[in-house]
């Protein structure tokens, strides 16, 4: 009606003002026209750009794409020093002793840790001591878990290792060096190794830092103190024969099938305890692990639907599954199951179970009696590690402040880019919240849509509170074309370099020339 009015005023004015009147109203209607023009094209140009961006995105995950390797962007795993590192000097300022408590990936943490601190120092570092009782109750030692003799070998260019701190001769009498006990600050910066803990190292010969998790800080603006790092974790540290031989013999038997998939389940009593997940067991169950928080961790406030809700709880196996069956792996997938016991049974279980039946564990695959006395152990937890860094791919369900996880991500970006994946937890919170509530539809659509906004172990940025143990990339890696010189890899010769400059050093130490001549005439 608007429009017959608004003609029926043009013609008015048109009879009574002639033809500018006309002309005024094809002035009019053309600029309408022009304006009604660009505005179809603008919305038709918006949905065209909406729409191609809709369509660069996957809207699905190929499953099968996951078994292979993540793309590598032309970077290699290289922890070789790539600037001038001079071998240790043959006296050095004393023998440093750690103490490394936790579980095995915790201490392996502060293995390496120990190896930078003594490098800083110029130290002599004594085989490092895992605690024996803080976790695992077991007395195997460094000895009884990994091979010594490699160790020592593989740093040789870095630090001396003594396994113990020799005796002295004074005064006719023999004596033991005692290290001065301290404890370093966590997350100590370098200058409380080269002040405070240097100065008791020369005034007593040797220190005992005690204890030794999370002692020196993980963030160092020195790249070849972290390759250093990097050195020691993915090269030095290799368990011993048996159970390299174990653990390959498992993986032999998973894929003598095709691929595996392992999974770190850590829906575990110590988990829930610490995450303050109760509410979903009975009220025996939530007895127990209230009891265990309080007789462990320190007293604070967790409301169960809060921690839920931010993602702050272990995924439950079932939890686990869907994501898998929303991500379009089928009920063939064989799935390596590393964990402890399971909290709750067999009634959590069995969902997983059902979607995804063939499940194993070390000790389903190998029945031996070596693994059988040992599974909740350090050799079930080494067997367990070295099963992950060697499967297709790699799955923790709760990758906060569990150090195993941690440490095989970063050791499998380290191996090759394996595939990794790792569920947003806080993102699928609201997901499974409503798909409790009844509201399932779309609910694996949703599932994928956080899941393809993760990353499936590429080379990506370390931000924090990622740590450096989960993601060493850029300082212990390298391309052979790189666009920043600090990038490029070192030439293929650096071993023999670093072999040349370390003889050069022991020919012309007068001592040790001494020594080795008189070990050849005994010799012969």
């Amino acid at each position: 009606m608007r429009r017959s009015g608004l003609h029926r005023q043009h013609g008015k004015q048109g009879a009574g003002g002639g033809g500018g009147g006309a002309k005024g109203i094809y002035t009019k209607l053309t600029i309408a026209v022009v304006v009604l023009l660009i505005c179809t094209l603008s919305l038709l140009f918006s949905a065209t750009i909406g729409g191609n961006r809709g369509s660069l995105e996957p809207s699905e995950i190929n499953a099968e794409e996951l078994w292979e390797s993540a793309k590598s962007s032309g970077w290699r795993p290289s922890s070789a020093p790539r600037s001038d590192w001079p071998s240790p000097p043959r006296e050095t300022n004393g023998y440093l002793r750690v103490r490394c408590n936790g579980g095995l990936n915790q201490q392996r943490s502060a293995i390496c840790n120990a190896v930078l601190a003594a490098r800083i120092m110029n130290a002599t570092l004594v085989l490092p001591e895992l605690d024996a009782n803080s976790f695992w109750h077991d007395e195997s030692g460094f000895q009884g878990i990994y091979d010594v003799e490699h160790f020592i070998q593989t740093l040789k260019y870095d630090v001396q290792i003594v396994e113990s701190i020799p005796e002295i001769r004074k005064n006719g009498k023999t004596k033991k060096i005692k290290g001065y006990q301290l404890r370093p600050p966590r997350d100590a910066p370098i200058e409380w190794y080269t002040t405070v803990a240097l100065k008791k190292m020369q005034e007593h010969g040797a220190i005992y830092l005690t204890p030794f998790s999370h002692r020196l800080a993980e963030e160092i603006d020195n790249p070849e103190y972290q390759r250093l790092r990097c050195r020691v974790n993915y090269h030095a540290l290799r368990f011993k024969p048996n159970i390299m031989q174990l653990s390959e013999s498992i993986v032999d038997k998973l894929r003598a099938q095709g691929h595996f998939m392992s999974i770190h389940l850590r829906f575990e009593m110590d988990m829930l305890a610490f995450a303050g997940c109760v509410d979903i067991f009975n009220l025996e169950e939530q007895s127990i692990l209230k009891k265990y928080r309080k007789e462990n961790f320190a007293e604070k406030r967790l409301v169960y639907k809060e921690r839920r809700a931010i993602g702050k709880c272990p995924l439950t196996p079932e939890e686990v599954g869907l994501i898998l069956h929303a991500m379009g792996f089928d009920n063939s997938t064989r799935i390596y199951l590393a964990a402890g016991e399971l909290f709750g049974g067999e009634r959590f279980m069995k969902p997983f179970r059902d979607l995804f039946p063939r499940l194993e564990n070390h000790s389903s695959v190998d029945s031996s009696e070596e693994l059988v006395t040992n599974t909740q152990g350090l050799l079930g937890s080494a067997v367990d590690y070295m099963v992950c860094l060697l499967s297709d791919i790699f799955m923790p369900t709760y990758d906060g402040p569990s150090n195993f996880a941690n440490n095989l991500l970063g050791h499998r970006l380290y191996y090759g880019f394996r595939t990794t994946i790792r569920p947003d937890r806080k993102a699928l919170a609201p997901i499974f919240i409503d798909r409790e509530n009844g509201q399932t539809a779309g609910f694996e659509e949703a599932v994928r849509r956080v899941m393809l906004k993760t990353n499936f172990g590429g080379p990506h940025k370390r931000v924090s509170p990622e740590s450096f143990y989960t993601n060493s990339w850029p300082e212990c890696f390298c391309q052979v074309s790189p666009k920043n010189p600090a990038d490029k890899c070192p030439p293929d010769n650096v071993l023999e370099v670093l072999d040349s400059r370390l003889e050069n050093k022991v020919t012309s130490d007068p001592e040790t020339l001494a020594e080795k001549n008189s070990t050849s005439r005994t010799e012969r």
